[in-house]
């Protein structure tokens, strides 16, 4: 089926998928001012004086951000419940209850002294998309369900919950808030000792997109208005623990010590060197560090630290893991030093549908926007449900690329588009992933 055959055919069928024919697929727009007030007003839970958002996962300002966004999803008339893990659910029913849901969401919590677009644009964005579906009363085969995905920034743990479960190591982990997960999830009303009935197995959903900035600047520096995303990226994380001896900075000589800061530094380089050793869009990052006991007359005795490793590709994000481990095991025999990796979170990979990615590709391009086929550099709850489903991703630009950053920023009709554009593929996929049997 052509494009232009698939266009007809959803117009012919807009009766029996419940829509008015006044409201046609072309004519349907979600409420662009309206939206863009909800996320202002989001923005003021965790708010910061230099622009940004301080809203990490199970604060006090991430519960307040939550009943907001209750009242909202209350507002578009959907059916609002949390589930064991915390997550927030609205759903909307849909013609034919026998179907499965079609789910969109993002995530409403924030990295420390973060911004005020990312996931937070996806959130509203699906909220909104809700209520001009029921203004227009418009009703979709498939159930919708509007998700808002907890602890997004902490790794993904809502939708990880949803899509596997949590260990017991996972739920003891403490997080930015100073609370374990499991303290963390009791917090914001989920039931950490009930998370089983959570979890959902492949198949249990039609389909899922989610709206995001792009956290990156092609789109921005290309001018082009909407990204269509072919793939996110495996996020692969460890704590890295560096053991020396701590002793007198004085009188200790320089080629009798075990200095673990020393060591790390050198660590650092060699992430550096490994990462870019070979072409390719694979990155690495080392973005925490701290020295014990950090006193400036004590050589460091321990240093905890971090290592971050991105690509498209498991099996180079391995090989790159295995190449630092061997640069490391010279600095150990070069620094009288030991090493400890601790893999604490392993994202794979996650190609995009290709059916919604070019439903989403048409969705933009009939509403008159120019579109980017991108990976994402960046991890989403989309990466832990494409183990249940087909995802998408729809980018809007984020001014400069930047992101996790209170200079964070979205133009309003950029907003505007990425949120239309998510009303308009999801129309589609109920209609097309229906022809499909899903």
């Amino acid at each position: 089926m052509n494009r232009r055959e698939f266009n007809g055919n959803l117009l012919m069928a807009a009766p029996a998928l419940g829509w008015p024919v006044q409201s046609s697929r072309s004519e349907l727009r979600i409420n662009g001012q309206r939206l863009n007030r909800h996320l202002m007003e989001l923005a003021a839970f965790g708010s910061t004086p230099r622009g940004g958002t301080h809203r990490v996962a199970y604060s006090d300002a991430d519960q307040q951000a939550r009943q907001y966004a209750m009242k909202l999803m209350g507002e578009a008339r959907l059916q609002v419940s949390i589930d064991a893990a915390g997550n927030i659910l609205g759903r909307r029913p849909g013609s034919d209850p026998a179907l499965k849901p079609l789910m969109i969401g993002s995530h409403i919590d924030s990295v420390p002294e973060g911004g005020s677009y990312d996931g937070q644009i996806g959130s509203m964005g699906t909220i909104e998309v809700a209520q001009t579906l029921d203004e227009s009363d418009s009703r979709l085969r498939h159930p919708l369900e509007v998700v808002i995905f907890q602890n997004e920034e902490g790794g993904t743990v809502g939708s990880l919950a949803i899509a596997r479960g949590l260990t017991e190591a996972e739920l003891n982990l403490v997080t930015q808030s100073r609370k374990s997960i499991r303290e963390g999830i009791k917090f914001i009303g989920g039931d950490p000792d009930r998370l089983a009935g959570a979890v959902r197995k492949k198949g249990d959903i039609a389909g899922y997109i989610e709206l995001h900035i792009e956290q990156g600047g092609t789109l921005h520096r290309e001018r082009v208005d909407i990204g269509v995303v072919e793939g996110i990226v495996g996020v692969y994380w460890w704590n890295v623990t560096v053991t020396g001896f701590a002793n007198h900075a004085g009188t200790t000589p320089m080629d009798q010590r075990r200095d673990a800061l020393l060591a790390a530094a050198r660590y650092v380089e060699t992430v550096n060197r490994v990462v870019n050793s070979t072409p390719g869009r694979q990155v690495g990052t080392v973005g925490r560090i701290q020295a014990f006991p950090g006193a400036p007359n004590v050589v460091p005795g321990s240093v905890t630290t971090s290592l971050d490793l991105r690509d498209l590709d498991a099996a180079r994000v391995h090989r790159m893991f295995e190449e630092i481990k061997t640069g490391v095991r010279g600095i150990e025999a070069a620094t009288g030093t030991k090493f400890e990796f601790k893999q604490i979170n392993a994202s794979s990979p996650a190609p995009t549908d290709t059916r919604i990615r070019r439903m989403i590709d048409d969705s933009a391009r009939a509403l008159g926007l120019t579109t980017k086929v991108m990976p994402s550099g960046a991890g989403h709850d989309a990466q832990e449900i494409a183990n249940l489903g087909p995802v998408g991703m729809i980018f809007v630009p984020s001014r400069d690329g930047i992101s996790h950053s209170p200079m964070e920023f979205s133009k309003t009709e950029d907003i505007t588009n990425g949120a239309n554009v998510l009303l308009h593929a999801l129309l589609k996929i109920d209609y097309l992933l229906q022809a499909d049997g899903l």
